[in-house]
C-alpha cells in the first residue's frame, strides 16, 4: 500500500488528508479493520515507538495507552498483585498471570482509566487472546501491534460493530534518519531522536544517596522512555514497571509535577480498601465506575456520597474518604521513581515529588539552581541521577 486516504485531518474541515511514504515506497503497515484517522495514526506511530523501545531496553513485553499524542501510561509485563487487579478491573480475567503481555496491558490501561477512555493501544508483541479479551470490553479507538493471533484478531474485529481500528506494523521497519514536517507552509527538518535510554544513562548519581536498586533502574527507564514520546513539558512517576502519573504539555514544570503527582496519588488511592469495597450497583458500567471512583477520591464535581446522589451509584451510602485518611494512606507510599524530560529549575518540584513517595529521580541537570535541587533531594534521602540528555517531544 503506497498511501492511505484519510477522512480528514485533525479536524473535519482539514481536507484532503492522507498518509504516505516520502520516497514513494510502501507503507510499513496493514490495516486489518476499520479506517483510522489522522490523530489515530499520530497516536499509533508514536505509541509503537514507545513500546518497541521499552521491549528493547528491558526485555519484557510492553504496552502503552495513548490519547491525543501522549501516553496516559506505559508498562512492562509484570504480574499484578491482587489489589491492583481489582483496582484495574481485571480480577475476573482467567489466565491473566500466564500472559505477561496481558499483564502489561492491564497495568497500562488500568493506571489512569479516565484519561484512557477512547484510547489508542500499542503492543510490543503479537496480540494474544487474553489481551484481546481485555481490550474488547474497554472503550478504545484502535490498536497497533506487530501481529495478532488468529483468534485474538477475530475477537478484536467484533468491537465497534466490526469497525474497530486494527493496524499491523512491520516490526523490522526502520525510518529515515531525517524527519520532516510542515508548519504554516514552512518545512522543518531534524534528525530523528534515536538516543538510547538504558542503564548507563543513570550512572551519574549526584546526591549523597547513591543507591539505585534494580527495580528503581527499571522504573526510571520506563519513565524516561515514556517521556521521550510525551508532549513537553513532561514529568512521569513510575513504580513496579509502569508509569503511574504522566504530566504532559504544561508550560511550567512544577505544574507537570503536580499534575502527574496527583494522578500517581489517585492510582495509589484506588488500591485502598475503602475504594476497593465501594458497594456499586450492578447496573453501573465500567466507565461510570471510573468517574465515580475519581469523584470519590478527588471530591471534585459531584459529592458521590451525598444524600440524594449516592443512590444513583451504590447499594448503600459509603462513608467519605476524608483528606486526613488519604494523607495517612499516602504517607505509607515509598520507592517511587520520577523522570523529567528537562531539568528542574526549582526545588519545589522535589518537595511535590516527595509527597508522592518519590525516592529515585532521573533528570538532565544543567539548571543554575542544580545545587538547591540536589540539597532538597539530600534532605529527603532521594537518589538523583543527572542524565545529561533532554527529551523534549513536540
Amino acid at each position: 500500500m503506497k498511501e492511505f486516504e484519510l477522512k480528514y485531518g485533525c479536524n473535519p474541515n482539514q481536507k484532503p488528508a492522507k498518509i504516505y511514504m516520502h520516497d514513494g515506497s510502501d507503507l510499513p503497515i496493514e490495516i486489518l479493520s476499520g479506517r483510522p484517522g489522522y490523530i489515530n495514526f499520530l497516536d499509533a506511530f508514536n505509541s509503537w515507538q514507545l513500546v518497541k523501545e521499552l521491549k528493547e531496553a528491558l526485555g519484557l513485553p510492553a504496552v502503552t495507552s495513548f490519547k491525543h499524542v501522549s501516553p496516559t501510561s506505559a508498562a512492562v509485563g509484570i504480574v499484578l498483585p491482587e489489589k491492583l487487579k481489582k483496582a484495574c478491573f481485571v480480577d475476573d480475567i482467567e489466565g491473566l498471570d500466564d500472559s505477561l503481555l496481558a499483564c502489561a496491558y492491564a497495568r497500562a490501561r488500568g493506571t489512569d482509566r479516565m484519561c484512557s477512555f477512547g484510547d489508542w493501544v500499542a503492543l510490543s508483541d503479537v496480540c494474544d487472546v487474553t489481551t484481546a479479551k481485555m481490550i474488547k470490553r474497554e472503550v478504545s479507538d484502535g490498536i497497533i501491534a506487530p501481529g495478532y493471533e488468529p483468534e485474538a484478531l477475530e475477537i478484536l474485529k467484533t468491537k465497534r460493530n466490526g469497525n474497530y481500528n486494527i493496524v499491523k506494523i512491520d516490526p523490522d521497519y526502520v525510518p529515515d534518519p531525517q524527519e520532516h514536517k510542515q508548519v504554516f507552509g514552512i518545512t522543518f527538518e531534524q534528525g530523528r531522536n534515536n538516543f538510547k535510554i538504558n542503564r548507563e544513562l543513570l550512572s551519574n548519581v549526584v546526591t549523597d544517596k547513591k543507591t539505585l536498586p534494580e527495580e528503581a533502574v527499571r522504573d526510571l527507564i520506563v519513565a524516561l522512555i515514556t517521556l521521550k514520546y510525551t508532549q513537553s513539558n513532561s514529568v512521569c512517576y513510575a513504580v513496579d514497571g509502569q508509569a503511574i502519573g504522566v504530566g504532559a504539555g504544561q508550560q511550567s514544570r512544577i505544574h507537570c509535577t503536580r499534575l502527574a503527582g496527583g494522578k500517581a496519588d489517585t492510582w495509589f488511592l484506588r488500591q485502598a480498601d475503602k475504594v476497593l469495597s465501594l458497594p456499586f450497583r450492578k447496573d453501573i458500567g465500567r466507565p461510570d465506575r471510573d468517574n465515580v471512583i475519581d469523584g470519590y477520591i478527588n471530591q471534585n464535581e459531584e459529592d458521590v456520597t451525598a444524600d440524594g446522589v449516592w443512590q444513583k451509584y451504590f447499594t448503600e451510602q459509603p462513608k467519605p474518604f476524608t483528606r486526613e485518611e488519604q494523607k495517612a494512606y499516602l504517607a505509607t507510599v515509598d520507592g517511587v521513581s520520577l523522570g523529567s524530560d528537562a531539568f528542574f529549575p526549582f526545588y519545589d518540584n522535589i518537595e511535590r515529588a516527595h509527597r508522592s513517595g518519590v525516592k529515585y529521580i532521573a533528570e538532565p541537570g544543567g539548571s543554575i539552581r542544580d545545587d538547591l535541587v540536589i540539597d532538597c533531594c539530600n534532605r529527603y534521602g532521594i537518589s538523583m541521577a543527572f542524565t545529561g540528555m533532554r527529551l523534549f517531544h513536540h
